[in-house]
């Protein structure tokens, strides 16, 4: 019983990482990477799919993406879909493919992204320690239905802070290496 509360909430503090590192990657750092258009969700048909079932996405160089739209019908459909997102993108349509340029950031961008960065990375640390908390209240019912010691509570405690606090430090460790990211020019 206690192994399996460690485990479902060890399994609750790892998709808060997760998701975290997924919501990072849609924060462009001035380089350009096929994920920054991950999130976007295109009209295709009458019913919202995400772009990369209707186009092909690769970087062109550093600083430019390349989108290239399986379906002749769907490139305007695409190219209002990423003027319309939140990353203030202006691509280019030539024929069958649209250009995405990535415009260089400017410092004052930079720090508003920081301040992005930062409150996703909480988002993610409260996500932790509501985990902490479930499993905790979790440990503590069984221990009212006399299923486990209060021994063994206090030790699936501790174990469970550890967990907590392994699970805090990858999240701070991800955000380091986002901010360095960010600040590099």
């Amino acid at each position: 019983m206690i192994e399996d509360i460690k485990k479902a909430t060890t399994a609750q503090m790892k998709k808060a990482v997760e998701v975290l590192a997924t919501d990072l990657q849609k924060i462009r750092t001035g380089r350009a990477h096929p994920s920054l258009l991950d999130h976007i969700q295109v009209n295709y048909y009458g019913s919202p799919t995400p772009l990369k079932q209707v186009a092909n996405v690769t970087a062109e160089d550093a600083r430019t993406l390349l989108v290239q739209p399986w379906d002749k019908g769907m490139v305007t459909v695409v190219d209002k879909a990423i003027r319309e997102s939140d990353l203030g993108l202006n691509p280019s349509t030539a024929g069958m493919s649209i250009r995405v340029p990535m415009p260089p950031l400017t410092e004052e961008r930079r720090r508003d992204l920081l301040k992005v960065v930062r409150h996703e990375a909480e988002l993610a640390r409260v996500a932790v320690r509501n985990a902490r908390r479930d499993g905790n209240k979790d440990l503590e019912a069984l221990v009212k239905e006399k299923l486990a010691s209060e021994d063994d509570e206090r030790r699936a405690h501790e174990a469970i802070q550890k967990l907590t606090d392994q699970y805090i430090k990858e999240i701070d460790d991800v955000l380091a290496k986002k901010e360095q990211d960010m600040m590099a020019v």
